[in-house]
């Protein structure tokens, strides 16, 4: 018998042993981006669009589209392939499944699309065939008019991005929030769970969106606040989280009385979970982020910036608002035992007056970052944030500083004068480095430098400037080499825009490139976000989404 030395049956073991673990890897089940440092952010990463900006970070990027890439995203080989019409404006992010199951007609790859006619569809994402749509409307009712406000106009139906959980229901679940009036001329918000096979309700649904919550604040009666669903719409993207969906309230423009509201829901039986009001004592203050979803972390908490209101300056013992008002900051909710209440918060010195002159730093949305590792390996766990103001706010999400009225100085770092408008938009992130894009700027990456700290100079820009409301960008690619970033202009026509994520001077493609208007999709929407899946980019517009790829 031929004995085997004893190093090569050593280095068979670890062989074998890392073989095991390889293979196990690939097994695991398919998660959403963590919190975790960047260069350990678990995998595989999944291949649907299932929440706004892709995981509840909000990053904004897409590590598993491989197919689009620097190479293959210019005027010659890349374009408008087609045009999907639906019956409304699409001013939801559109979301993506892959290979589902359609009873009687096959697998398809699946997009979703919600509009404000109170609309939902679902479209096979490789063709554009209608696969279903169902309307939100209850018999006799219509969509809501505008309530006296251009932000959402001519209708109000479904505004906000909606998120899906595919192992919710027996086929998968999409959770919508949804605006009527009725023929009595009363006014509607209901929270829908949605089949993703069929459109069919789930759980019971819908159930109407209704609340109180301690306070003297606008609308209270009694010794406390009421929502009242003619005031509000939810223009912030839908969160999942712990199956808890999550929907936060918006004002229509700054028209009185409204207050910050933030109502939870179970997301298997849609039973009201928990409601708190940010502004229970005071008014204004409620949540826009130009649609973006707030932010949250894998230890359950959820960060959100809040606009204009009451802020009290007279702080309890521990330093927050002695009546519970918030206006103007960002704010840090617990989740624990599934009861929301402000864990931290951060607001700066002259909140009180940027507020009276409506300069509010809920304009823009809030991202949770994948953890910062400094050159000493000391980890950093930040939140960002930035409006109308046009100053980027970076905070320690352990210790988020809170109110000093002297200076800003308690927070991770605050960056003046670098961007060149206000913010109505959200921010993205890939390798240490943030992108925002500011009304009437270049869109810009602020990069991470050793001591953990951005600098101050944008490592690279976009020539284009983007007119209001900026743009949110959104990043595809698995690698440094073949990582795009994409924007839109709100133009007429719009113009879809691809940028090398690591130099933002070279544009690889914009849609008014091809001769004869070739690839001119329709005119731009306010706050559209593009979403990449799959070889696609699909983007929202005024009565449609147009969809790009690889030309035949």
């Amino acid at each position: 018998m031929t004995r085997i030395p004893r190093i090569a049956l050593f280095s068979a073991v670890i062989l074998l042993t890392a073989a095991i673990f390889f293979f196990a890897g690939l097994s695991r089940p398919v998660i959403a981006q963590d919190d975790t440092t960047e260069a350990e952010a678990p995998g595989p990463f999944p291949k649907a669009v299932l929440t706004y900006h892709n995981d509840n970070l909000r990053t904004g990027r897409n590590p598993a589209e491989t197919i689009l890439k620097p190479g293959n995203v210019n005027a010659g080989t890349f374009g408008k392939l087609f045009v999907i019409n639906a019956d409304g404006k699409v001013d939801a992010q559109t979301l993506y499944a892959p290979d589902i199951s359609i009873p009687g007609n096959g697998t398809h790859n699946v997009l979703f699309v919600a509009t404000e006619h109170d609309t939902v569809y679902g479209f096979d994402a490789d063709t554009g065939s209608a696969l279903w749509q169902v309307t939100m409307l209850k018999a006799g009712e219509k969509t809501s008019d505008s309530r006296g406000c251009s932000q959402v106009s001519p209708e109000i139906g479904v505004t906000a991005t909606p998120v899906i959980d595919l192992a919710a229901g027996p086929h998968g679940t999409i959770y919508v929030v949804a605006m009527s009036k009725d023929s009595g001329g009363s006014y509607h918000q209901r929270l829908h769970a949605l089949d993703i096979t069929n459109g069919s309700e789930q759980f019971s649904g819908p159930v109407e969106v209704a609340a109180t919550y301690p306070g003297t604040g606008d609308n209270s009666q009694n010794g406390n606040v009421v929502f009242d669903a003619k005031q509000y719409k939810e223009r912030p993207g839908l969160l999942l989280l712990k199956h808890v969906v999550y929907t936060f309230w918006s004002s229509h423009c700054d028209i009185r009385p409204y207050t910050g509201w933030i109502i939870s829901y179970d997301q298997n039986t849609l039973a009201q979970k928990s409601v708190l009001n940010v502004i229970p004592n005071g008014n204004e203050g409620s949540i826009w982020q130009a649609g973006a979803g707030p932010a949250a972390d894998s230890a359950g908490n959820i960060y959100f910036l809040t606009g204009n209101g009451t802020f009290d300056t007279t702080l309890d013992a521990n330093g927050f608002p002695n009546k519970g008002d918030y206006g103007n900051a960002i704010v840090k909710l617990s989740t624990k035992l599934n009861k929301l209440a402000v864990a931290d918060y951060f607001t700066m010195f002259n909140t009180v007056a940027e507020s009276n002159v409506d300069e509010d730093l809920g304009s823009g949305g809030a991202m949770a970052l994948p953890n910062i590792k400094d050159a000493n390996g000391v980890v950093h766990r930040l939140a960002v944030g930035a409006g109308k103001d046009a100053s980027i706010y970076l905070v320690n999400r352990d210790n988020m500083g809170k109110f000093n009225p002297n200076n800003n100085s308690q927070i991770y770092q605050q960056l003046n004068g670098v961007l060149g408008g206000s913010v109505f938009s959200a921010p993205a992130y890939f390798n240490k480095r943030i992108y925002y894009g500011a009304v009437g700027d270049r869109i810009k990456a602020f990069a991470f430098n050793s001591n953990g700290l951005l600098d101050t100079t944008p490592a690279s820009q976009t020539s284009t400037f983007f007119q209001y409301p900026g743009a949110t960008p959104s990043i595809s690619g698995n690698s440094m080499n073949n990582s795009i970033l994409w924007a839109t202009e709100n133009s007429s026509p719009a113009v879809l825009h691809a940028y090398k994520a690591q130099d933002l001077s070279v544009e690889l493609y914009n849609s008014n490139q091809a001769a004869n208007s070739r690839d001119h999709f329709g005119n731009g929407n306010k706050y559209i976000t593009p979403t990449i899946a799959n070889g696609k980019v699909y983007v929202g517009t005024t009565n449609g989404v147009g969809v790009f790829g690889l030309l035949p």
